[in-house]
């Protein structure tokens, strides 16, 4: 048993009634984003506002909060049980200090700003989207407000994705990464071995063939179909809903088939964090990843220090050949250039790895701009446009290249995005302790041994969920605080020694 103490035991029973709330409320939000009529956004948004105050006083109820109170002043707690009430505790400030009817009406906004975004980008008309992204950000800005902050109101908000970041920490990492991925980018296009196109880009798929293919690169990776599905969204995402129940999605564009592969692979990484927590720490606030940063470390570690590296390109090829006859003609070398091609682009989420921080960048920029009162929700396409031009030498054509790409905004994410660059610099850290720990991390990709990788990662991050917060996480996986230098040792290597 990982938690003893008679108080702190008490508490997880008397939580447990919050959490299988949440529960519900999770596979509410995995419905409404795949199989949910899409006429009925009106129902589910009032049904879920109510469920989200109807979770803040359960949170709040005075058994709960006086136990918890009382379980600060204990000593002798093991880590995983001072890490729930780190954990608890620090959900309970937070709810204090959001009025029922805010948090009611940030559930109701953004379950229909998520259908207004859809149609917006379906339609290409931002108008549809605007009025909801102007409520959402002066919610977001009384967030901060009824949070505290020091400093910059944005700093509220990136605490709630990743505790104890600060728009310092950020700046240090962009100004490490960003001239340096400007260098490396240059240089690649410059050199030309990683294309800027590929004619497999147009290639066209048809969906069954390529779900099967996605079936068996996940088989291949060890996802676990007993407790995990795979489905479908306008954007791919992942959602726990516990310990055995994990579900990801993806998208069929029809055409450019390593965009549904590697979003795939992407989730799998999220899936996989969640689904390898310790699971004496079920239906507790530790059963869920630390951090929105070191969860996008896993997805990204999967997605592009593994999946894009050559060593498995040796396994994903025979799988392409299998079910997609067009790949049949191309090698492993060809392949491998396809998933790494490296341009300016507009989309982030196909973005490649020497410039998908720009992307984020560009959202950091704005988010800190449109919290602090400096620009209105009315001048983002103009602003982001300008920004695209200025950081990548690309300017969109349309909303749905630019301010309208993101679901996120729609689910009020707002401190969300900086979070991905975080989990690209970490991605990178774990890649170095990985192959000094495994005795070469590519040996094993080559080999076909993810179960060795997936146990690696078991032990020095998943198993202890949110047990702690994520700065101590990553000192205590890594043996140091985030360190950029990592991502762009990892750029040098790939894409200027072209040794990855």
């Amino acid at each position: 048993m990982v938690f003893e103490n008679p108080v702190v035991k008490e508490i997880v029973e008397k939580y447990r009634v919050v959490w299988a709330l949440n529960h519900a409320m999770g596979l509410m939000g995995w419905d409404s984003e795949t199989y949910m009529p899409r006429a009925g956004v009106q129902e589910r948004a009032l049904a879920r506002a109510e469920l989200s105050v109807l979770s803040q006083k359960l949170l709040l109820r005075d058994e709960l909060v006086s136990l918890v109170e009382k379980a600060k002043g204990l000593e002798g707690l093991n880590d995983y049980e001072a890490g729930l009430i780190r954990v608890l505790d620090r959900e309970i400030s937070i709810m204090k200090k959001l009025p029922p009817e805010h948090v009611y009406e940030f559930s109701r906004v953004t379950q229909e700003a998520f259908e207004a975004w859809r149609k917006a980008r379906e339609k290409d008309d931002f108008e549809i989207f605007k009025p909801y992204l102007e409520k959402i950000v002066e919610l977001a800005r009384k967030t901060a407000e009824y949070l505290g902050y020091e400093e910059h109101p944005y700093n509220a908000l990136l605490d709630l994705y990743e505790e104890g970041l600060r728009i310092r920490d950020m700046d240090a990492v962009y100004n490490a990464i960003i001239p340096w991925s400007r260098k490396v980018l240059d240089k690649v296009l410059e050199e030309g071995y990683f294309p800027q196109n590929h004619e497999l880009e147009k290639v066209k798929y048809e969906r069954g063939p390529m779900e099967r293919v996605n079936k068996e690169v996940l088989d291949l990776l060890g996802y676990p179909w007993d407790r995990a599905r795979l489905d479908v969204s306008p954007h791919p995402f992942t959602i726990s809903l516990g310990i055995r129940d994990v579900r990801i999605t993806t998208r069929y564009e029809g055409v450019d088939f390593r965009n549904t592969i590697y979003s795939v692979v992407h989730e799998f990484g999220h899936a996989l964090y969640e689904l390898q927590i310790d699971e004496a720490l079920m239906a507790t606030p530790l059963a869920t990843g630390v951090s929105m940063g070191v969860h996008e470390s896993q997805s990204r570690f999967w997605e592009n220090i593994i999946g894009r590296s050559r060593a498995f390109i040796r396994h994903l090829k025979p799988i392409l050949d299998k079910h997609l006859d067009f790949t049949r003609k191309y090698d492993e070398e060809e392949l491998y250039k396809y998933v790494n091609i490296v341009r300016p682009s507009l989309i982030r989420v196909e973005a490649d790895e020497v410039t998908y921080n720009f992307h984020t960048y560009l959202r950091y920029e704005l988010e800190k701009q449109l919290i602090a009162g400096e620009i209105k929700v009315d001048d983002l396409p103009e602003l982001w446009s300008d920004y695209m031009e200025k950081l990548l030498g690309v300017r969109p054509k349309s909303h749905k290249e630019g301010v309208l790409q993101d679901v996120h905004w729609s689910h009020g994410s707002i401190g969300y995005f900086p979070t991905y660059t975080l989990g690209n610099v970490l991605a990178a850290q774990v890649r170095a302790v990985a192959d000094r720990e495994l005795g070469g991390l590519y040996k094993r990709v080559a080999e076909g041994d993810f179960a060795s990788i997936r146990e690696f990662l078991r032990e020095k991050i998943h198993k202890y969920g949110s047990t702690y917060p994520p700065k101590k996480l990553v000192e205590k996986a890594t043996g140091e605080p985030v360190n950029p230098e990592y991502f762009n040792k990892y750029l040098q290597e790939k894409f200027l020694s072209k040794s990855i």
